[in-house]
């Protein structure tokens, strides 16, 4: 396990010992380290190696030992057995919105509550609304965050289905009897949110490949197993799927199981319209369902399989079935953005807002990493529960600003630090700074963070009017939504994208992987009205810097090319950009 692994699972100790009651200093000690482990800018791995743990701050002994423990084999027993001494049902509920081990113990100790349906059975009634602490309101949202569950049941982050995957992969690409390997499903087409994993490998020992698959560490329990399938839970409880084919069959196999449903399908219709058939196996010269490897067509690779079909390759990213088809007919895919392209990010934020790195330690990390550029753009004052900057506070921070570029400037670097703010748009749409502050900044990022409960209209009315400010670069995470934990906010998109295409508004792809916001499935849209697409990290913690590859991923669903996506320009480009808009 990695730092940010081996963090959660103690963050999740600390919620275990306070739902069962525990010492609260024990409770916090552990979320304590986790916070130390998260905040690390070297490799845990690297610190054990080196004896060093210990010198963490709020790292003991014990804790050492665990940590350890943890990041060397992907287990701990004690987890398990904290784990194992707490009703599995009371465990479940901490997954619903707006309950936390203090409510739960309460509701378990006064109701006898054990599980989500003796939970929401209360609610109905009538029972949890009567408890002190808790009332109508609550019990509405409980209700909600159940149902809210429910819909979202045994889904996942692609970022956290990428940090499962990585190890699985890398394990099956140096298997010796393995030939060829990759991720399939959703994962390979880049879903902001994932069900299971699916892995493809081609071997001539499939049996070999399969019994290495099941003993692999960190699996939980094997479900299935066959000679040449198998399905694991892996510990945290995502289920990971292998299938093993011929080499002959695997460029068959992985265009099949990477799908989407509704692109295969249409492969299909194309073979037969073709007097071919085409399934996991191949693509057959028969009118009827076969295998008979006689009839295969000879395909070595996807692209193969798509020539066959009158079809210019599409990228996996792209299998949806929404516009793929008539654009790979007429050679017409474009070459989608890679996360090389990127220069840099424009929504960040740093220790004077609600980040973790200096205004220093940012500068040498992005300049190590070889961005051309990075912005600082903190919370605006609306912001206090992050810590947002007043007037008189953001003026200090762009002096420090400019010292740091100076000092840069000096040395030779070819990068700089950009001025910003991500500033509140207010419940009648204007901004919390005043226009002759944001004319101070290089980059203004406008964003919601208040003011939910207003309906469609208002809110697309408040954007709509962020927009239309000369100083507003950037409408940032413009749904607001947050994966797998709040639905997007109500808003008309499209008549958003149509106000920033007006007034040359960019609008963000927050590459955070809990929102991924806007959305892919509306950039065809907002690329066709000439909106342009800023990739931001919204970086709290220098290693968010990661999150560009994420975000570039995702902006590939969407179509986007180099040509889309602003923060592809070098420095000097982009300025110019950054003005016209205020010139508008």
């Amino acid at each position: 396990m990695d730092k940010d692994q081996v963090a959660e699972v103690l963050e999740h100790i600390g919620v275990l010992l306070e739902l069962k009651g525990e010492n609260p200093f024990k409770s916090r000690a552990y979320a304590q380290a986790a916070r130390t482990l998260s905040g690390l800018t070297e490799p845990l791995e690297k610190i054990i190696a080196e004896n060093r743990l210990g010198t963490l701050p709020g790292i003991g002994q014990g804790l050492q030992e665990k940590i350890t423990e943890l990041a060397a084999s992907g287990r701990l027993a004690y987890y398990e057995e904290l784990q194992a001494s707490i009703p599995p049902g009371l465990i479940t509920l901490l997954e619903i919105s707006g309950l936390g081990p203090k409510k739960i113990r309460a509701l378990h100790a006064r109701l006898g509550i054990a599980g989500v349906d003796e939970l929401e059975a209360a609610c109905r009634s009538g029972r949890v609304a009567a408890l002190d602490g808790f009332g109508e309101k609550s019990q509405g949202k409980i209700l909600e965050g159940i149902e809210f569950r429910r819909q979202y049941a045994s889904r996942h982050l692609l970022v956290d289905a990428l940090a499962a995957a990585d190890p699985i992969l890398a394990a099956l690409r140096s298997h010796p009897d393995v030939i060829r390997c990759s991720p399939a499903g959703s994962v390979r087409r880049g879903k902001e949110i994932i069900g299971d994993l699916d892995f493809l490998a081609s071997s001539k020992s499939p049996a070999a490949v399969i019994d290495s698959f099941a003993r692999l560490p960190g699996i939980e329990r094997v479900i299935a197993r066959g000679e040449t399938k198998a399905s694991i839970i892996l510990y945290g409880g995502m289920q990971a799927d292998l299938r093993v084919v011929s080499d002959l069959e695997y460029p068959f196999a992985l265009a099949y199981f990477t799908g989407s449903k509704e692109h295969n399908i249409v492969m299909r219709q194309r073979a037969i319209s073709r007097g071919l058939r085409l399934n996991e196996y191949g693509l057959f010269r028969s009118v009827e369902e076969t295998r008979d490897p006689a009839l295969r067509v000879a395909c070595r690779t996807e692209e193969d399989i798509f020539a066959q079909l009158g079809l210019a390759y599409v990228p996996p990213e792209l299998r949806e079935d929404q516009g793929e088809f008539a654009a790979a007919e007429q050679g017409k895919i474009p070459r989608l953005i890679e996360w090389t392209d990127l220069k840099g990010s424009l929504h960040n934020h740093s220790n004077w807002s609600d980040g973790q790195g200096s205004i220093e330690e940012i500068a040498a990390y992005m300049q190590e990493l070889g961005c051309a550029y990075w912005a600082i753009t903190d919370h605006s004052r609306s912001s206090f529960q992050a810590s947002g900057l007043d007037s008189s506070r953001l003026r200090k921070q762009l002096r420090e600003i400019g010292q740091v570029n100076q000092r840069l400037a000096d040395s030779g670097a070819d990068f700089r630090l950009l001025t910003g703010a991500e500033v509140d748009i207010l419940g009648d749409g204007r901004l919390d700074f005043p226009d002759d502050v944001l004319a101070e900044l290089d980059v203004v990022v406008a964003s919601l963070h208040a003011g939910f409960s207003q309906n469609g209209a208002e809110m697309t009315r408040r954007l709509i009017r962020a927009a239309e400010n000369p100083f507003v670069h950037i409408l940032g995470h413009p749904t607001g939504r947050l994966l797998l934990e709040r639905e997007p906010y109500p808003l008309d998109e499209t008549a958003v994208i149509d106000a920033c295409a007006a007034t040359g508004t960019w609008i963000e792809l927050n590459a955070h992987p809990c929102r991924f916001d806007l959305d892919w499935r509306l950039w065809p849209y907002a690329k066709k009205q000439g909106v342009r697409c800023a990739i931001n990290c919204d970086a709290h913690r220098l290693e968010h810097a990661g999150f560009l590859r994420l975000g570039a991923g995702i902006a590939r669903k969407g179509w986007l090319t180099r040509n889309d996506v602003v923060n592809s320009l070098p420095w000097p480009k982009l300025s110019a950009l950054l003005a016209a808009k205020r010139a508008r």
